[in-house]
């Protein structure tokens, strides 16, 4: 995957809408870890307007790019014409780079899409969803809205604590990094392999070893974890799938009580997801969705979802997802 980041429209477009004090590009490094192998990193700023974030990006490995104001000169259009030229020598000369990551909301960009599309490319989009034109989605073949990936939820109540430190941890406990993986790797395609899943988490954290955890192999560390119900394992004993878990357990007692909640409060419209946590922890004080492994209340919604426990819907009026009662027939 290549992947290249118009840093001033998302960073803006995250800090007006999202009222982050520092925009993070780990959410996107993550999404796109659980996709494939990200090859090729670019951002193009006039650098001197962002400093501050320049740390950030150079962790993350991201070549940036300096698109300096000159007199005269839109630095827009500047930038926006190198990353496109960027964009299309790698797809005429990276045959092996099958995917083309466009961080950006802006719909000067579509033609760069379709011509990417024409040369056999797939092209995933990300963009804040309030500064991101309605023409630009439907372009791509996939588009996130970094409102809406995993981290940015937490980085948000973060910047909401007075003295709070916005940094998301970085190590992760073994069950959520594993179940965080599998969540996000689960939205994007159907089964999931012990060795697709371990080649993801080594993409989100190249130090990961099952040997520090005290296990000889990946697959016995997943079977310690299906007994304590942390996933479940099935078919092949050398390459299992490996999935979410269904059935009893603390995960299950949660999705219960998130199902009970929308039966409960979602009327006809259905229940936003921006007063179930409150009403979670009303029910249940000690409910918290990272002690079951989840990076995030999204996360765990998301979870709950793809086991049929609730629907969950966008809704773009209401700018908010909408939860419905599941019918177990």
């Amino acid at each position: 995957m290549g992947l290249f980041l118009d840093y001033e429209n998302l960073a803006i477009g995250a800090r007006q809408s999202l009222g982050l004090k520092r925009f993070d590009f780990g959410p996107i490094a993550r999404a796109m870890a659980e996709r494939g192998r990200v090859v090729y990193r670019r951002a193009y700023a006039d650098w001197s307007t962002f400093d501050d974030d320049r740390r950030d990006l150079v962790r993350h490995q991201v070549e940036l790019i300096d698109i300096p104001q000159r007199m005269g000169a839109s630095r827009k259009n500047s930038a926006d014409i190198k990353m496109v030229v960027d964009a299309l020598e790698l797809a005429f000369e990276r045959e092996y780079v099958t995917t083309i990551v466009l961080c950006t909301g802006d719909s000067d960009f579509t033609p760069l899409v379709q011509k990417l599309r024409e040369l056999d490319r797939r092209v995933i989009g990300i963009g804040v969803r309030d500064s991101t034109s309605k023409l630009l989605p439907p372009a791509c073949d996939e588009f996130l809205f970094y409102d809406r990936l995993e981290g940015v939820e937490a980085r948000r109540e973060s910047s909401d604590q007075v003295g709070g430190d916005p940094a998301v941890a970085e190590n992760p406990s073994l069950d959520e990094l594993v179940i965080s993986t599998l969540a996000g790797m689960q939205s994007s395609q159907e089964d999931v392999r012990a060795s697709r899943l371990k080649r993801a988490m080594l993409r989100i954290d190249p130090t990961f070893t099952e040997s520090d955890h005290g296990f000889r192999g990946f697959t016995e560390l997943l079977r310690h974890l299906a007994d304590r119900r942390v996933v479940e394992l099935s078919g092949s004993k050398r390459d299992p799938e490996v999935d979410l878990v269904t059935g009893e357990g603390p995960a299950q007692a949660a999705f219960d009580l998130l199902a009970a909640v929308v039966v409960d409060t979602a009327g006809k419209k259905g229940a936003a997801m921006s007063g179930l946590k409150t009403e979670l922890r009303r029910r249940e004080s000690g409910f918290s969705e990272r002690a079951l492994g989840y990076g995030g209340f999204l996360q765990f919604c998301r979870a709950a979802a793809a086991h049929d426990v609730v629907a969950m819907e966008w809704d773009d009026k209401r700018g908010d997802y909408l939860f419905t009662p599941v019918d177990k027939g």
